[in-house]
């Protein structure tokens, strides 16, 4: 069977189950959210979380300085925990290094990675450095909660609102930008000057994205507890689907609601496309998605969170709709990057 056949989670829910039922009764979340979760005693649970980077797949050093390449490898970890509602600790960094990467631009990638480390307090514990045919990085963080205070995707229920931090699209928005512009340059050498003014909030939002660690703080401080939440990492609709699925509840989102940053409408509209396929497919924005009771609404900041839909009983099977700014309501599927071309998208 190819891998293509069964898509990246179809292959995740084979993996799973060969490896069965975890023995460990300490383990709270093994495959299945964005992190696993075990616990340490009656006060504190680890949250870990493993995400690999391939140069091609993940970014391209044409437009990605190492420094923000290592930026974004700690970031996205970090983001993960962040997602189960808890504080990233501990970090390790494994490099397999090609022939072409020079001592310079190692130190550089560490550079940036200390940068985001130090930002969120976190400590790099080492690693592994080997050789390689292209770059490749994974990174493991290791975080820490209270066992009663992790949010899984699991956990939305009837009535919950669907909620969302700062905007959508934009990474995708400025990653269709930086492919433009290596184009440009392809084609005019020396001559060329880049346009990055007009564009700066769509790429630093790809370059260097955000783990959203003080909005997390700020709902402990305001004693908010979601039902369910995710990380944006692979958009939108396929987010939704999953706080859908995990929680067995149906989601109704509305476009005329969705947060989009101007820069993002503009590259979309440039391009011929639309401003919201960029918000539900574009990924890699690393908002916060989650369930929230609507007593709590009250209580979160308009200026960093904004209520884009609600969850409902669901029919047979657990569905997201979207109600077009017309009215029209659209099932959406998962259809975020799949790395292996098959299945439904994740």
């Amino acid at each position: 069977m190819n891998i293509s056949d069964i898509g990246e989670f179809g292959l995740i829910d084979r993996i799973d189950a060969v490896l069965g039922e975890p023995a460990n009764s300490d383990l709270l979340m093994g495959i299945g959210d964005d992190a696993a979760v075990y616990r340490v005693d009656e006060q504190k649970a680890h949250v870990v979380t493993t995400d690999g980077l391939i140069e091609g797949v993940h970014f391209d050093l044409s437009f990605m300085p190492m420094e923000h390449l290592g930026a974004k490898s700690l970031t996205v970890n970090i983001s993960d925990i962040v997602a189960m509602n808890a504080r990233p600790r501990y970090a390790t960094v494994m490099l397999g290094v090609p022939g072409y990467v020079s001592v310079e631009m190692i130190e550089d990638f560490y550079r940036g990675a200390k940068k985001v480390c130090d930002a969120y307090g976190v400590t790099i514990l080492g690693g592994d450095t080997t050789g390689a045919r292209q770059l490749t990085i994974s990174v493991t963080v290791i975080g820490e909660a209270e066992p009663e205070k992790v949010v899984y995707r699991r956990g939305a229920q009837p009535g919950d609102l669907l909620c969302v931090t700062g905007d959508l699209g934009s990474a995708y928005a400025g990653l269709r930008v930086l492919l433009r512009q290596r184009v440009e340059l392809q084609e005019q050498g020396e001559s060329y000057q880049p346009n990055i003014a007009a564009y700066r909030h769509v790429i630093n939002r790809n370059l260097t994205p955000t783990a959203r660690l003080g909005f997390i703080t700020g709902l402990a401080e305001a004693k908010i507890l979601p039902h369910a939440m995710i990380d944006i990492s692979d958009g939108l609709a396929s987010e939704a689907n999953h706080l859908a699925r995990k929680g067995g509840c149906s989601v109704t989102l509305h476009e005329a609601k969705l947060p989009i940053h101007p820069q993002t409408a503009n590259v979309a509209r440039e391009l011929d496309e639309s401003p919201t396929h960029f918000a539900l497919n574009g990924g890699e924005d690393y908002e916060l998605l989650f369930a929230l009771a609507p007593e709590d609404a009250p209580k979160l900041d308009p200026g960093k969170a904004t209520v884009i839909g609600s969850f409902e009983e669901a029919g047979d099977v657990a569905e997201v709709t979207l109600i077009r700014e017309d009215g029209s309501p659209e099932l959406l599927v998962a259809s975020g990057w799949d790395h292996f071309g098959g299945g439904e998208a994740g």
